[in-house]
């Protein structure tokens, strides 16, 4: 089990045991650092950054952080460009009923299920950087194919392919994140790419506005046009990730030197994970009997059936509001503001409170009250109000990664935690826009109910597990183990007695 802070028999089957571990511990770089090594390299403190760290930190933001930020952007984008095709003319081109054009939201999620367990595998084995630069490409070419879709069946057929190969993108990202940075820096990275969806989300909004107004459209469909030129760009820049992300704090481009090599390998030490091609079984056992493992994702599945729903329904919901096709499109483009926002809000909180699961259910609790705003007012155009407020729950799953990124330790059992977050995630976002039926519109009253109960246990299960991690945290405190431990040699949080939970 998850909280059992001693070694059991299932954990020897492990490369290397606890009894064996009496190593010299590594002190701390510089002495400001000291509070940082009396947990063995696992602090719920951030350390005092010294003038060198600062500056590799800055260099790996510089490398890191602009990629795999536009790489998101595109991704939301990308999956997106059905919300934007509906408004134009793309259902009646294809002759699309209701349920067909909530299928082509769902069948995406299919695809992007069935990616995940061989995305587990490659991951592992492969360079980071260049299978993201692979899928990307191959994304964005099927995505500019799209254009060329003149029924239900072939439009289906990509949006499958499209998931498919957009499925390896989050957790490619989260990893390299969570190998790179310090475990309290890791919320605020996560922060900063997922803000590049709210930021995508304005930009879709932007770019379908002005397709709209092309002069001269050569003949093609507007919504064909944002096929094209989105699926284009998406394939460049698979090209330039291949060939420039750095996915490896001790990468040859970075041109560490010596001080900063010592520094890398003692933020290894704080983020508890050391990257190995040796897939440890017994680690994917450890996962699967853990409750929290069960309860985040049942989480994920919950919190994202509204998130299937909104990819695809966010323009058609402010129609019938009442407002025409080009109003809906600029003020869909102000969801993408409000996500900024409250993932700004929602990092700046976890940082001073140093409450990830409690900011978490906060965010959920505003998002469930805009759910039910929706429902309630009776100006159906003031209904945007509760609109806007649904947009909480994208900084609420930020900070679930990064409860995820924070307090999972074990290379094979990180990448298997990311693995199944997003088939639950995947399973949320299928069924999601199938709750929404044609036939009650405005209101889509089934869609909302269950998305607002279904936001209730979200923020029960979030507390649940903080409460259980809490737990383990003072029983380890309380009794240390005085064995120094090495994440050389990749324990799982339960295995390594010094772990100590971000809550």
């Amino acid at each position: 089990m998850l909280y059992q802070h001693s070694t059991t028999d299932g954990q020897h089957n492990s490369e290397v045991e606890l009894n064996n571990m009496e190593k010299t511990s590594t002190p701390s770089l510089y002495a400001e650092n000291n509070r940082y090594d009396t947990s063995y390299g696992y602090s719920v403190e951030e350390p005092i950054k010294s003038s060198e760290e600062r500056a590799l930190v800055r260099k790996l933001d510089f490398y890191i952080m602009p990629i795999i930020c536009v790489l998101d952007f595109l991704q939301f984008l990308d999956k997106s460009t059905i919300n934007y095709a509906g408004v134009f003319d793309f259902k009646k081109d294809l002759g699309l009923d209701g349920f067909q054009f909530s299928f082509l939201g769902s069948i995406f999620y299919l695809g992007f299920l069935l990616f995940q367990l061989p995305n587990n595998y490659f991951l592992q084995r492969f360079s980071v950087a260049h299978y993201l630069g692979v899928i990307t490409t191959i994304w964005g070419i099927v995505l500019a194919l799209h254009a060329l879709a003149t029924n239900f069946s072939q439009a289906a057929a990509l949006r499958f392919f499209l998931g498919f190969f957009e499925a390896g993108t989050y957790p490619a990202l989260t990893l390299i994140v969570s190998t790179c940075y310090r475990r309290s820096e890791q919320a605020a990275r996560l922060g900063a790419f997922w803000t590049f969806s709210g930021i995508g989300a304005v930009a879709g909004g932007l770019i379908s506005y002005g397709i709209g107004k092309m002069e001269n459209d050569l003949g093609l469909a507007r919504w064909k046009w944002i096929m094209i030129i989105l699926g284009a760009a998406t394939a460049v820049m698979g090209v330039v990730t291949f060939f420039f992300l750095i996915d490896n704090p001790k990468a040859k481009s970075l041109r560490l030197n010596a001080e900063q090599e010592i520094l890398v390998e003692e933020r290894t030490h704080d983020n508890a994970v050391v990257r190995t091609a040796a897939i440890k079984r017994h680690q994917i056992v450890e996962a699967l009997g853990e409750y929290r493992f069960w309860a985040l994702n049942f989480a994920c599945m919950f919190l994202n059936l509204q998130n299937g729903a909104l990819g695809i329904y966010n323009a058609q919901l402010v129609i019938d509001f009442g407002f025409n096709q080009l109003q809906s499109v600029l003020l869909t483009a102000g969801t993408g503001g409000f996500d900024i926002i409250f993932i700004f809000i929602a990092v700046v909180v976890t940082k001073r409170t140093k409450e990830t699961l409690l900011t978490a259910s906060g965010m959920m609790l505003i998002d469930v009250l805009g759910l039910i705003l929706l429902q309630v007012i009776p100006i159906i155009r003031l209904r945007l109000i509760g609109f806007y407020m649904l947009w909480t729950y994208p900084a609420a799953y930020v900070l679930l990664l990064a409860n995820v990124s924070n307090n999972v330790s074990g290379y094979t059992k990180k990448i298997f935690y990311n693995g199944a977050l997003m088939i639950f995630y995947t399973i949320g976002n299928f069924v999601g826009p199938l709750l929404m039926l044609d036939s009650e519109k405005p209101n889509y009253r089934t869609g909302m109910v269950i998305y607002t109960v279904a936001g209730f246990l979200v923020i029960l299960l979030f507390i649940s597990v903080r409460q259980k991690m809490a737990a383990v945290n003072r029983a380890r405190l309380a009794q240390p183990s005085g064995v120094i431990t090495n994440v050389e040699d990749d324990l799982s949080d339960v295995q390594d007695p010094n772990f100590i939970y971000r809550l």
